[in-house]
């Protein structure tokens, strides 16, 4: 008789799990082989840690590349961890018994997978859609586990004959099948090993797949040459919090699982009740609780008809009982009234289910992760895996820890929180965070462990490398707001003398612009956050000096795109300038525009929006707007006009119209001056420069376009002067500042009309 015996099971399954535990307590094993990671055996009594909570799973890294590393995820219903707390509890030797980790990570290559060819004939010959629904009726939902593991195996070799095991070509094997050979090849010297210390009933539980593979241990020496000399590279082992979102992602063979909310369920009512029955009832109960939180009708008497109709259409598909896709047909007809909207809530929420597991916080970890961890119970800001939100109040201390913690996981390319907004200017006190955890992030908390052992050294050290290979200064300033919000000070001294030396050598005007406007927020509203001032200031000094000695220059003989370009900068300067009124910066800004609206090299975009600006900044009036506008247009000259000096004229009013349509609408003088030029434009040149009119005016609403063409169709009325107010009635003045002050609730009982 073998000493070993074989359990096919499907990874995450709960019909295998039930019966591998009724086979392991007939079978009394002395020992218990499982197929993973033998990197991770350390780690296995973890899983019998009180406080651990399922679904979690074990991570296997290279400490010199994170990203290459392995997730192996397990559940209450993962047959493998039933094995390994089944022989815990006993106190029977468990281990892993697959190519180690070690191995597979020195090289490039994965093993091969089976086909799911063979798989999907079977499904499609025994009445099923998919192989999906097949092994679930067949395995999953299976309440008899007689000889269950003997038919799995069964099956398995015939599927494994078909498709024929993997052959050599003249170079030898592929690579990916190399790995699935050498792969089997360990589970087997495993079982010998076990059989050379004297075990007398060893129990292999691995993928249904492999079990054939397993069945004879007498080729030792092929097996050795499998195995002997394999590369190996250190790695390191870790338990990470997983969900059912993430297990449902993972596939192979079978080994992915589409509904571990619906696996969970089997699992947890299979140990309370045999009938099938009870089941089917209590899982329409919970997708009618559900539907119910979200407001849906869903009475006691739809759930009984669901039921009903559940039953009713396994028993004409010739099934012993429903199954989930009679579940489902059954929920959307009675319970959700034909629609299917309600079906993607009842998917996300019960049939793959928002599980979350936690890790005991003694167990093995990086220490950046056990920062984290303790920074999560101090903050009262449990990982959860749902869409929450979150509003901070940075005036209290508390609120403040959240988000210098959320912007540091940000900089560390751990987007737990997505800030969604900041209310009101920049330095209010409250924003708005949107929180998700997701599983992927213990990969990336393992990759940022490089840079430091807490979240605020590794954010720092990330942030002062990435300052120190920066190579402009936009992405300097962007980097300095993204630090000083996360408040890093070490960090946010460096980069500011990052930028001071940038800026002293910098010589590039686009650039230094675009730098501007993030140093402008920070210094205008850095009494939130912490800054030196004095620095920050003499820097934003530097960049405007050197942007106004050095803006003429730069502006002269721009073609056409670059103009558009230089013209949007000059806008977003004028907006800084506005931010740092009390900075005293206005008067060289505006200087130098007012000595650029006369630069004749310049194009006309650009001195059309110079101009503009100039009038809204009321440096010049309206008489001098229209004289210039005059004098763009050159109305004199109508008919000796070149097409060059009228797409020139055309570019200048699109500068001059940008900012806000109501100008020429309602200024006459400056309608006048347009009108006139329009209107004595010889023909052939108005169709040329059409295109380009109507650009200019692309921007205008439908209103004031309306307001237009009414003043085209009827004329402009006269010029008047304005109009003079003399005379000061108080009483009039009076009576409306007490009408105002009792809208405004400043004043009650005022008798209105008196």
């Amino acid at each position: 008789m073998s000493n070993h015996h074989l359990f096919g099971i499907r990874h995450h399954g709960p019909g295998s799990a039930r019966a591998l535990i009724g086979a392991l307590e007939a079978l009394r094993p002395d020992s218990i082989l499982i197929e993973g990671p033998p990197d991770g055996d350390h780690l296995l009594p973890w899983l019998i840690d009180p406080d651990m909570s399922l679904p979690v799973a074990l991570i296997i890294y290279r400490p010199d590349q994170p990203k290459r590393s392995g997730f192996y995820p397990y559940t209450l219903f993962s047959p493998e961890l039933q094995a390994i707390r089944f022989a815990l509890a006993r106190h029977i030797p468990v281990r892993f018994a697959d190519l180690p980790q070690k191995h597979l990570m020195a090289g490039e290559h994965k093993p091969a997978m089976p086909s799911m060819a063979a798989m999907k004939i079977l499904a499609e010959a025994t009445g099923h859609r998919n192989y999906e629904t097949w092994w679930n009726l067949a395995i999953e939902q299976r309440r008899d586990s007689t000889d269950l593991f003997q038919a799995i195996f069964d099956l398995m070799s015939t599927l494994r004959a078909s498709e024929g095991e993997p052959q050599p070509g003249p170079d030898g094997y592929e690579p990916a099948q190399l790995l699935l050979l050498q792969r089997e090849a360990f589970m087997r010297q495993a079982i010998r090993q076990e059989i050379a210390a004297g075990r007398k009933r060893i129990a292999f539980v691995c993928g249904a797949w492999h079990t054939p593979a397993l069945v004879n241990l007498d080729d030792v020496q092929a097996d050795a040459r499998l195995t002997t000399g394999l590369p190996a590279v250190p790695v390191e082992a870790a338990w990470v919090p997983w969900t059912y979102g993430r297990l449902s992602m993972f596939s192979g063979y079978g080994a992915g699982i589409l509904s571990p909310g619906w696996y969970h369920h089997l699992w947890t009512h299979s140990q309370e009740t045999s009938d099938p029955a009870e089941v089917t009832l209590t899982w329409l109960t919970r997708v009618a609780d559900l539907l119910r939180q979200e407001d849906l009708d869903a009475s006691s008497a739809n759930v009984i008809e669901a039921v009903r109709l559940a039953e009713t259409l396994a028993a004409l598909r010739e099934l012993p009982f429903p199954g989930l896709p009679e579940l489902n047909e059954a929920t959307q007809a009675v319970l959700c009234q034909g629609a299917s909207e309600p079906l993607k809530l009842i998917r996300r929420k019960l049939i793959v289910g928002e599980r979350l597991g936690m890790v005991p916080p003694g167990s093995p970890m990086v220490p950046l992760q056990r920062d984290l961890y303790q920074q999560q119970k101090i903050l009262e800001l449990p990982p959860n895996p749902e869409t929450t939100t979150l509003q901070i109040d940075l005036r209290d201390e508390l609120g403040l820890a959240r988000s210098h913690l959320l912007h540091r996981l940000n900089l560390l390319s751990i987007p737990w929180g997505i800030p969604k907004r900041v209310r009101g200017l920049r330095n209010a006190t409250y924003e708005d965070w949107k929180l998700q955890w997701q599983p992927d992030f213990a990969l990336a908390i393992v990759e940022a462990s490089m840079w430091g052992n807490t979240v605020e050294e590794a954010a720092s050290a990330f942030a002062e490398e990435t300052a120190a290979n920066a190579n402009n200064l936009a992405s300097l300033t962007e980097l300095l707001d993204r630090v000083l919000l996360a408040e890093l000070p070490a960090a946010a001294a460096m980069i500011l003398s990052r930028l001071r030396d940038e800026t002293a050598l910098s010589s590039d005007i686009p650039r230094l612009m675009a730098a501007l406007p993030p140093l402008a927020q920070i210094l205008r509203y850095g009494s939130v956050r912490q800054t030196d001032q004095e620095l920050l200031e003499h820097i934003v000094d530097t960049l405007l000096t050197r942007i106004c000695i050095g803006l003429p220059t730069t502006c002269a003989a721009l073609d056409d795109n670059a103009a558009e370009e230089m013209s949007k900068k000059i806008g977003e300067t004028t907006g800084v300038i506005h931010t740092l009124r009390e900075h005293d910066y206005a008067q060289r800004w505006f200087d130098t525009l007012e000595k650029m609206a006369d630069q004749s090299d310049l194009h006309g975009l650009i001195r059309g929006r110079i101009c503009r600006m100039l009038l809204d900044e009321s440096i010049f009036d309206r008489e001098e707007a229209a004289g210039r506008l005059s004098q763009a247009l050159g109305r004199s000259s109508f008919a000796g006009m070149s097409i060059e000096q009228a797409i020139q004229a055309v570019t200048w009013l699109d500068g001059f119209l940008q900012g806000s349509e109501l100008l020429i609408v309602h200024d006459r003088r400056l309608w006048a001056v347009l009108d006139s030029w329009i209107s004595g434009l010889p023909q052939e040149r108005f169709v040329e420069i059409l295109p380009l009119l109507r650009r200019a005016f692309s921007h205008f609403s439908d209103a004031a376009r309306g307001q237009l063409h009414e003043r085209l169709q009827y004329g402009a009325p006269p010029l008047a002067e304005p109009l003079l107010i003399n005379t000061f009635d108080q009483e009039q003045a009076d009576k409306v500042l007490l009408l105002l002050a009792t809208i405004l609730g400043l004043r009650t009982n005022y008798p209105i009309g008196e």
